[in-house]
């Protein structure tokens, strides 16, 4: 890998980390309807003007029906459940459930018709992260019940299916032009929920947690995202899915001061192995880049 692949990796490794630890701030201020708005709000601002200036709009916009059920399964549906379920997860333990993009991926992949199928490796690897979630899960399970929970698994579920929309349905299409539209359709969509609940105070740290996902997490990212394509390749690119749920945990315990057990790190472990194991170099070299696990 050169210099500027690394520089690039190690880059959005960390920008795709902060997010839970953003969102845990921000929503201790702002609604997930709030929230979502403004993020994607600000980042469409920053990214329309640039993709329309590439002309890269309007033949996205000739595919707006895929566009919409990207946009529902990758953005507006995860990010409002991810701000819903880091009301009562912290940072960290959320990060690392998201760890297992990787594996549902896997499994559609293959449950879709693709031509690859689960052997008996990756069906291993299938069960050692499964079994690494029902950890992760187990540990807060007592503490804040179901309900948080299955909103992280949904998240997992939309961050693996939106990439599937989009290899299979929008690949042929400009990148930008389609996160720079998912974006704003978003934000449309939660203005109103937005509006109504407006936050009465707004903390300092809250409000640059706000921006700080609208400008580095969302729109920065993925213009360092096509640029690491760019550099180093699609196959590669996507090693950075398993890097970000680590450092997500790190910033959590670190600037929150939250709890990181044994069990968390032992759950983690599996995920990860799991996840290698389940998607494979076969699927690698078969499936393009995704965005997974852009919180």
């Amino acid at each position: 890998m050169s210099r500027r692949g690394a520089l690039l990796f190690a880059a959005l490794c960390i920008i795709w980390g902060l997010p839970y630890l953003l969102i845990r701030i921000a929503v201790r201020d702002v609604s997930p309807a709030f929230l979502v708005f403004s993020r994607t709000g600000i980042g469409a601002l920053l990214l329309l003007p640039l993709a329309a200036r590439r002309g890269q709009l309007r033949e996205v916009l000739d595919h707006w029906h895929w566009l919409v059920a990207f946009t529902v399964t990758e953005i507006a549906v995860p990010w409002f459940l991810l701000s819903r379920a880091e009301e009562r997860l912290t940072s960290s333990l959320t990060g690392l459930m998201i760890a297992a993009v990787p594996l549902i991926g896997g499994l559609l992949t293959a449950a879709g018709g693709s031509d690859h199928r689960l052997d008996r490796r990756a069906w291993s690897g299938l069960l050692v992260g499964l079994l690494g979630v029902g950890a992760l899960v187990g540990l807060d399970f007592g503490r804040v019940g179901t309900g948080p929970l299955v909103e992280v698994v949904v998240v997992v579920t939309g961050y693996a299916c939106g990439p599937l929309i989009l290899a299979r349905r929008l690949m042929h299409l400009p990148a930008l032009g389609v996160m720079a539209l998912a974006l704003a359709l978003t934000a449309l969509a939660y203005a109103t929920p937005a509006l109504l609940t407006l936050p009465t105070h707004l903390h300092t740290d809250a409000a640059l947690s706000i921006i700080g996902l609208a400008v580095i997490c969302t729109a920065l990212a993925f213009l360092v995202f096509f640029a690491l394509i760019a550099t180093i390749g699609p196959v590669r690119a996507t090693i950075v899915t398993y890097v970000n749920p680590a450092v997500a945990a790190v910033l959590g315990v670190v600037v929150l001061d939250e709890r990181f057990t044994v069990g968390m790190g032992v759950g983690f472990a599996l995920v990860l192995g799991g996840s290698v194991l389940a998607t494979g170099r076969r699927r690698l070299e078969r499936e393009p880049a995704d965005a997974a696990g852009a919180a």
